[in-house]
């Protein structure tokens, strides 16, 4: 695993910087999700004409296969009880990373990567240097390096990688990376009011590498990359794009080509909604398709895979009240 990547520790994006893109045409809905085992979807991934999907509950790491009509047409599973998975990845190699990194009342000593592949699943625990952080993003790089963000309810995020080469069943210390500082923006929607635009709830690498994104409850922000150098991208200005209003919006990805963002919600029935993004942040060219291996190693059902502080304040007691109404988030 890499991680001597550029990028020195404490590199902060810019907290009011960020540019709003420009129009680059309407949302459209892919499909409608209907499936009781996605009621709390907190993780997409578009591979090739298929969308994997991943549930923030259940008693085992679980990723469905969507097809083009939001029908769930594949499960791949592991046997192992996850704490709280809350973003889901593929790898440069097909390999499927689930992780489990949410922590509501921030009180677990490790979080968890559980990487599925066709020899079998492995599973990568990790610590903060700063004790427990909640968190629900994670940003895999195309060179393999994970990186989990922080979701936090004043709008500034750590980003964390992990400072040593990880093994299965091992434990392995992060290393805080950058910071990335969001403000108020006026977007509706989410499950705690303003204060849903300061939270990082999702992120997504596109599959060619040209680019990152980070999502709140409300707003979706774009980064140009560069290599594998996360820490790097996110000292730029990022493009801004406001979202379709949703009751809690966790999932993001690049669409295939990477010229738009796939976005969805919790709850039931929900729209999986594509962002066209702006020519500013799209890619030149369109990008290879991963192929995801089928997993014999696991356990299956049905076909395999085709391939503003005061306001923050204000806002913080809403916040803690609900994280602990509702477990899962």
């Amino acid at each position: 695993m890499a991680t001597a990547l550029g990028g020195a520790l404490g590199v902060a994006a810019p907290a009011v910087a960020e540019e709003t893109a420009p129009s680059a045409g309407p949302s459209t809905v892919r499909c409608s999700i209907t499936d009781a085992r996605l009621a709390e979807l907190s993780g997409l991934v578009v591979v090739g004409e298929q969308t994997l999907a991943l549930d923030d509950g259940g008693d085992q790491v679980s990723v469905l296969g969507l097809d083009s009509a939001c029908q769930v047409v594949d499960v791949q599973t592991a046997p192992v009880d996850p704490y709280d998975p809350e973003d889901l990845a593929v790898g440069p190699d097909g390999a499927v990373w689930v992780a489990d990194i949410g922590d509501n009342d921030a009180k677990r000593p490790t979080v968890a990567l559980h990487v599925l592949r066709p020899e079998g699943p492995a599973l990568y625990r990790l610590t903060y240097p700063d004790g427990p952080h909640d968190a629900e993003a994670l940003l895999l790089a195309p060179d393999g390096t994970p990186y989990v963000v922080t979701k936090e309810v004043l709008g500034s995020s750590g980003v964390y990688r992990p400072a040593g080469a990880l093994a299965d069943g091992a434990t392995v210390p992060m290393e805080r990376v950058a910071t990335v500082n969001v403000t108020l923006t006026g977007t509706p929607g989410g499950p705690v009011g303003r204060a849903g635009q300061l939270m990082i709830t999702g992120g997504a690498v596109a599959s060619d590498g040209s680019a990152l994104a980070l999502r709140t409850y409300t707003d979706a922000y774009v980064w140009p990359l560069v290599g594998s150098d996360v820490p790097g991208a996110l000292a730029t200005t990022p493009v801004r794009l406001a979202l379709p209003e949703s009751p809690q919006g966790e999932a993001i990805s690049f669409s295939t080509d990477a010229r738009s963002l796939v976005i969805a919600s919790e709850g039931l029935p929900i729209d999986v909604t594509e962002v066209p993004l702006p020519t500013v942040v799209s890619a030149a060219t369109p990008a290879a398709e991963t192929e995801v291996p089928g997993f014999a190693a696991l356990t299956r059902e049905g076909s395999p895979l085709p391939a503003a502080l005061l306001a923050a304040l204000g806002a913080t007691i809403v916040v803690w009240v609900g994280g602990r109404l509702i477990r899962r988030s």
